[in-house]
């Protein structure tokens, strides 16, 4: 065999092998830990999702940080340096998806975070240009609380939220929509999301008497303060967060969170919204899809932020193949860019548009206001 054969049959294999290339996608979520009730539904949604994509196979790495910055970090490292994945969905939770951001910058990897803040995608900046997310903005859901505290007689406000960045990111704004809708806050406390008491931070907000008090927390550990106030025997309104928007929230918080009030993503309250809402279709398509494989009634929101990262992905990917192949930095680079180019996809809590400015893409169609109701979530009408 002469040296142009050889040349050859190793360009044919070269190019037989990368028409045969996987695109692998890295998964880190909380499926352990403080976080577990919302990283648990995102680890169900990952089975969920397509095993090809414009024809070519893709690969899901799971693996769990169990609610750890640390260890999303080093989740983070492993997926790109020894899995070789083309794409990061993750994390859980704000404090772990803002600690991912510089790995994944260095090293050029696209990554879709399923948690809340603001602070993971603006503003934006050489880091960030290759990050997304899919959950609702802080502000979106803050404005929607403060107009809804407005409208219903509500002065006063006292706020209790996680001392990490998730509650501080909530304080900074909801205090400008309160300063928009003219509402006082009157007293703001903290608490560690691992905390068994907040008998202290409660007591304070009571004395502080409140209209209303808003609890900033997620998952699980966000029905400790509310239960807290409860007893010591706040009679005021209680608002929530998006991030309690599962069942374990009513689960642990029984009847301590009845009359709760929150905004969310349109999915949690899919099958009551009317038949004109734009996002009923795209969300019963999830809450279907969710409840056949893992039981009725067993749906959370957090999943659905996982399964739009999904849908953002399935769109972008088939562009990327038209000018690279998956495993290659050019792959990497190029699915970026079709991610920022992502136009009008509906999902389960919103319609997604990206630009190079916008890496969230949602717009107020993204959210709707909820009551808990006899152990169950009631969709609130726009008046």
């Amino acid at each position: 065999m002469n040296s142009f054969t050889r040349l050859g049959v190793a360009l044919l294999c070269a190019m037989a092998f990368a028409a045969q290339a996987d695109v692998n996608v890295g998964v880190t979520l909380s499926a352990t830990g403080p976080a577990a009730s919302l990283g648990i539904p995102e680890k169900n949604t990952i089975g969920l999702m397509p095993k090809t994509i414009g024809g070519q196979k893709i690969n899901y790495i799971v693996l769990d940080d169990a609610s750890d910055t640390t260890a999303a970090v080093s989740n983070t490292r492993k997926l790109i340096s020894e899995n070789k994945v083309d794409i990061v969905l993750g994390s859980t939770v704000t404090p772990n998806s803002l600690a991912m951001i510089d790995v994944v910058a260095e090293e050029k990897v696209p990554m879709i975070s399923m948690a809340a803040s603001s602070r993971i995608v603006e503003p934006m900046d050489a880091k960030r240009k290759w990050v997304f997310k899919t959950p609702q903005n802080d502000i979106m859901m803050s404005l929607a609380i403060a107009e809804h505290m407005a409208a219903n007689g509500v002065k006063t406000v006292g706020f209790i939220g996680f001392s990490d960045a998730y509650g501080e990111g909530w304080f900074q704004e909801f205090t400008k929509a309160a300063e928009l809708k003219k509402l006082k806050v009157v007293a703001s406390e903290r608490y560690a999301r691992s905390d068994t008491s907040v008998t202290g931070q409660s007591l304070k907000l009571i004395s502080a008497k409140p209209d209303a008090v808003l609890i900033a927390g997620s998952g699980t550990p966000a029905a400790l303060p509310q239960k807290t106030l409860k007893e010591r025997g706040y009679a005021g309104k209680v608002y929530q967060t998006h991030g309690v928007a599962n069942a374990d929230f009513l689960r642990v918080g029984g009847k301590d969170v009845e009359g709760t009030l929150l905004p969310s993503g349109p999915m949690l309250v899919a099958s009551q919204l009317p038949d004109s809402h734009p996002l009923k279709k795209s969300a019963l398509t999830y809450v279907n899809a969710y409840e056949a494989a893992n039981g009725k009634g067993s749906v959370s929101t957090f999943g659905g932020h996982a399964w739009d990262a999904g849908l953002i992905m399935s769109a972008a990917i088939p562009v990327a193949l038209k000018k690279a192949q998956p495993g290659t930095p050019a792959f990497r680079a190029a699915l970026r860019d079709a991610l920022e180019e992502v136009k009008n996809i509906p999902g389960a809590h919103g319609i997604f548009t990206m630009s190079p400015t916008d890496h969230l893409g949602l717009d107020q169609r993204a959210r709707v206001m909820v009551k808990i109701e006899n152990g169950a979530w009631k969709y609130q009408p726009a008046d």
